[in-house]
C-alpha cells in the first residue's frame, strides 16, 4: 500500500487591485455619512446596506479607520444636538414620551450604523483601544442628551415626581417609566445610580420619615402595621414593574428603617394596642405582621421576644403568688396549661414556630412556675384529678394530649423529687382504692416520667403495679387454701405492699372489729406460712369497706366507707347512742382523722347515717352521736367519702419537706463521691458546680447543703482537705 504525499494548503487574503484616488476617503466618508443622515431621518428604505458595508471596509482596509471613526463621531453628536432640541422642546407629559420616543429612534439608527461599521467595529476599534460603535452610540446620547443641563435635572424631577404621584394614589403610565429608566440602566450602572436611584432613595427616606410620624400620631399599632406593610409590598412591586432589581434591598432598607425601625419601640409599648394587648386578645393576623415586619430590622424580633417574655412572667407571677388562685390546685394548673396552649397558638400561627420565641416561653414557664413552692404537689394533684374521673370516657388520643401537656410542665419543675414524692403517694391511693379510670393511662404517664428522668425515678413506681397483681394472685391462693374455714364471714381483700416501694405511712393503731380481726388473723397466718421471713403490718388507714345496713322501714343500703368509718359504724350494732369520747376510746382512731370521719357520716348532706347533738359543722368532743334510721337515698349504692382538704395541711407539707431533704442528702453525697473519684483533686467551687450540673435533673440542690455534705465526707474519712489550701478537697481511695 503506498503512502500518499501530504498536501498543504494555505488561504491568503483575497487580492484585487484597487487603484487608489487621492480624494478616495472623502469621496467614500461622503457616502458614509450621507448613509448616516439618512438613517436618522428615517430615509434607510432606500440605501444599499451592501455597498455601504464595502466602502466601511475598504475605507478600514486602506487605513482611513480613523477617518471613519472620527467623522462617525461628529456626524452622530450632530444629529443627537439636534435630537437634544427637540426633547428640551416637548413640554409636560410630553417631555418623557418624547425622549424615550427619540431614545427609541436613536438605538435603531445605532443598530443600522453598526451593521454598516461591523468590519470596523472588528478589526480597527480593538487594534486601536477605541470605543465600539454601539458603546459610543449610549455614551453620545449620555453625554449629548441625558447630561444636557436642561435635560438632567428635568429628568430627575419628572421621574420623582411620577413615583410621588403614584404613592398618593394616582395611576401613571408604569410602561413609559419603565422605558426611561431601562434607558438609564443601559447607559450604565453609574448613570442609573446617580441620576435616578440616590435622589430616589433619598426622596423616598424624607417621605416614610413624614408619613411614619402622621401615622404613628393617628393610628393604633395594628392600623400602623399595615400601612407599613403596605407600602413595603406597594415598593417591591414598584421595583418589579419599573426599576432595576438591585434598587429592591436598597428601598426596603429604606421603607424598613423609617417606617419600622425607627418607630419600633412606640409600637410595641403603644397603649391599648401594642405588643402586650394583641397577645392578651390573642390577635394572631397583628402578632404575624409585626413579627415578619420586624424581623426585617435589626434586634426586631429580640425586641418582641424581650417585650413577650417580660409579659408572661409577669402574668405568670400573679397566678403563681395570687393566695385565691392557689385555693384550687386543680384550676391553677388547668390555668397553667391555658397559658402554656394561648402562647403555643401565637408561636404556631404568628410567629411561624421560631425557636427563639419558643425558648423564651419555656424559660418565662419555668421561672414563674417555680415562684410557687406548691407547683410539684399542685401538678400531681391534677394528675391525680384528670386519672380519677377527668379522663373517663375520653379517647386515647386525648388522654395521650392530657400527659403530653402535664410532662410539659413537669419538666419546668426544678425540684421532680417532689412531684415524685407526691405523685406517689396519690398513686398510690388511686390504686389502692381503685380510683384509676385507666391503668394504660397510669402506665402511658410513668413512662413518659421514665423517658424522662430515667429508670431510678420510676422504679418504684413500676414497683407498686407489680404488688397489686401480686397481691391479686395472693388473694386467690389464700380463698383456696383458706375457704371452708372462712364460712360466712367478712370477705376480706387484703394488698401486700412493699415497703420500699409505696409512701411512708405512719402506723396508727386502729381496733378493729371482732369480725374483721378474726378474717385478719386468718390470712396472717396463711401468708406468713406461705412467705418465710416476712413481717406483716396493717394499714387501717389506707383501707375501705362495704358495709350493708338497715334503716328504718327496712329500707336496706349497702354503704362504701373507709376502714375507720366501718371501725365507727359497727359500734352502733351494739347502742344507739355514743359520744365522741366512747368513740374514741373504743376504735382508738387518731382525732384528727376520727374528727374528719364523723364529720363525713354526720354532717354530709345526703350521706348523713349518723346524727349528731348539738347539730354543726364542727366536730367537738363533746358531741354525741346516734344511728340516724331515717337516712334515705334513692341509690341503693351510697358512697361516703371523707371529708378531707385536697391539699397538704402545713404540718404535713413541712413533713413531705423534710422527708424529701432527708432524701436529698444521700443522693449529693453519691455525685460529689462520683466526681471526686473521677477527678481526684477539686476546689469547692468546682464541686458545687458539678453537683448542681448533675443532680438538677431532678432538684437544684443548695450550696449550704452540699457544704454540709461534704463536711460528713470528710468526717467519714472519703474526703480530705489539702494542708495548704483548705478550700482544695483529695478524694481517698
Amino acid at each position: 500500500m503506498s503512502s500518499q504525499k501530504k498536501m498543504n494548503f494555505q488561504i491568503e487574503a483575497f487580492k484585487h487591485r484597487v487603484v487608489v484616488d487621492p480624494k478616495y476617503a472623502e469621496k467614500t466618508w461622503k457616502i458614509l455619512e450621507h448613509a448616516i443622515h439618512e438613517i436618522y431621518n428615517h430615509n434607510a428604505s432606500g440605501l444599499s446596506f451592501e455597498e455601504l458595508y464595502r466602502n466601511a471596509y475598504n475605507m478600514v482596509l486602506h487605513k482611513f479607520g480613523e477617518k471613519l471613526y472620527s467623522g462617525l463621531v461628529l456626524t452622530m453628536t450632530s444629529h443627537l444636538k439636534e435630537i437634544a432640541v427637540s426633547i428640551e422642546a416637548a413640554q409636560g407629559a410630553l417631555f418623557l414620551e418624547e425622549l424615550d420616543r427619540k431614545w427609541t429612534e436613536h438605538n435603531k439608527a445605532l443598530q443600522m450604523i453598526r451593521d454598516i461599521l461591523m468590519y470596523m467595529d472588528r478589526t480597527f476599534i480593538p487594534s486601536t483601544h477605541k470605543t465600539p460603535v454601539h458603546e459610543l452610540g449610549l455614551n453620545l446620547w449620555r453625554d449629548n442628551i441625558v447630561h444636557t443641563i436642561k435635560i438632567q435635572t428635568r429628568l430627575k424631577n419628572t421621574l420623582l415626581e411620577l413615583v410621588q404621584k403614584e404613592r398618593g394614589g394616582d395611576v401613571i403610565n408604569r410602561g413609559l417609566m419603565r422605558n426611561v429608566v431601562k434607558m438609564l440602566m443601559e447607559l450604565g450602572s453609574s448613570v442609573y445610580q446617580e441620576d435616578f436611584e440616590k435622589p430616589f432613595l433619598a426622596v423616598s427616606a424624607d417621605f416614610y420619615r413624614a408619613e411614619s410620624q402622621l401615622f404613628i400620631e393617628s393610628c393604633d399599632c395594628g392600623d400602623y402595621l399595615k400601612k407599613a406593610e403596605k407600602r413595603l409590598n406597594e415598593e417591591i412591586e414598584r421595583v418589579s414593574q419599573y426599576l432595576d432589581a438591585k434598587s429592591e434591598v436598597k428601598i426596603t432598607n429604606v421603607v424598613e428603617k423609617e417606617m419600622i425601625e425607627s418607630q419600633m419601640n412606640r409600637l410595641v409599648h403603644m397603649e391599648n394596642s401594642g405588643l402586650v394587648s394583641m397577645l392578651m386578645d390573642d390577635k394572631y393576623e397583628d402578632l404575624g405582621r409585626m413579627y415578619n415586619l420586624f424581623k426585617r430590622v435589626p434586634n426586631g424580633l429580640s425586641l418582641i421576644r424581650d417585650v413577650m417574655t417580660s409579659h408572661i412572667r409577669e402574668t405568670g407571677k400573679q397566678l403563681a403568688t395570687d393566695p385565691e388562685r392557689l385555693k384550687d390546685p386543680v384550676d391553677f394548673v388547668q390555668r397553667l396549661l391555658d397559658e402554656r396552649d394561648k402562647h403555643d397558638k401565637i408561636i404556631n400561627l404568628a410567629f411561624n414556630n421560631d425557636k427563639m420565641f419558643q425558648n423564651a416561653v419555656n424559660s418565662s414557664f419555668e421561672y414563674f412556675i417555680n415562684l410557687n413552692t406548691r407547683s410539684p404537689e399542685f401538678i400531681s394533684l391534677f394528675v391525680d384529678d384528670k386519672l380519677r374521673k377527668g379522663l373517663k370516657g375520653v379517647s386515647e388520643e386525648d388522654v395521650e394530649v392530657v400527659l403530653d401537656k402535664v410532662m410539659m410542665l413537669f419538666r419546668y419543675l426544678q425540684e421532680k423529687d417532689i412531684f415524685e414524692k407526691y405523685y406517689k403517694q396519690h398513686l398510690a391511693k388511686r390504686l389502692l382504692f381503685n380510683k384509676s379510670v385507666s391503668e394504660d393511662a397510669e402506665r402511658s404517664l410513668i413512662l413518659k416520667l421514665k423517658t424522662e428522668c430515667g429508670y431510678q425515678f420510676t422504679s418504684k413506681l413500676e414497683g407498686m403495679f407489680t404488688d397489686m397483681k401480686t397481691s391479686d394472685d395472693t388473694m386467690k391462693g389464700f380463698y383456696e387454701a383458706m375457704g371452708p374455714e372462712l364460712g360466712d364471714g367478712p370477705t376480706l381483700v387484703v394488698h401486700v405492699l412493699t415497703t420500699g416501694s409505696w409512701p411512708t405511712q405512719s402506723t396508727t393503731a386502729c381496733n378493729l372489729p371482732s369480725e374483721i380481726l378474726t378474717v385478719c388473723d386468718k390470712f396472717k397466718t396463711y401468708y406468713l406460712g406461705t412467705h418465710s421471713g416476712r413481717r406483716l403490718t396493717w394499714q387501717t388507714n389506707m383501707g375501705s369497706a362495704d358495709i350493708k345496713a338497715t334503716f328504718a322501714k327496712g329500707q336496706k343500703h349497702e354503704l362504701n366507707v373507709s376502714t375507720y368509718q366501718m371501725c365507727v359504724l359497727m359500734l352502733f350494732n351494739n347502742g344507739d347512742g355514743l359520744s365522741y369520747r366512747e368513740i374514741e376510746q373504743a376504735t382508738e382512731i387518731p382525732s384528727l382523722d376520727l374528727k374528719r370521719c364523723l364529720q363525713s357520716l354526720a354532717c354530709a348532706k345526703g350521706k348523713n347515717v349518723l346524727r349528731k347533738e348539738p347539730m354543726s359543722k364542727d366536730i367537738v368532743e363533746d358531741d354525741v352521736f346516734f344511728f340516724n334510721d331515717k337516712f334515705s337515698s334513692k341509690f341503693y349504692k351510697v358512697k361516703i367519702g371523707t371529708v378531707a382538704a385536697q391539699k397538704e395541711s402545713e404540718p404535713e407539707k413541712q413533713e413531705t419537706r423534710q422527708r424529701v431533704e432527708e432524701d436529698r442528702k444521700p443522693q449529693i453525697e453519691a455525685a460529689i463521691v462520683r466526681i471526686m473519684k473521677a477527678r481526684r483533686v477539686l476546689d469547692h467551687n468546682n464541686i458545687v458546680a458539678e453537683v448542681t450540673k448533675q443532680l438538677q435533673s431532678r432538684f437544684l440542690p443548695n450550696p449550704v447543703v452540699i457544704k454540709k455534705r461534704i463536711e460528713s465526707l470528710i468526717e467519714r474519712e472519703f474526703l480530705e482537705r489539702d494542708k495548704d489550701d483548705r478550700k482544695l478537697y483529695r478524694y481517698l481511695a
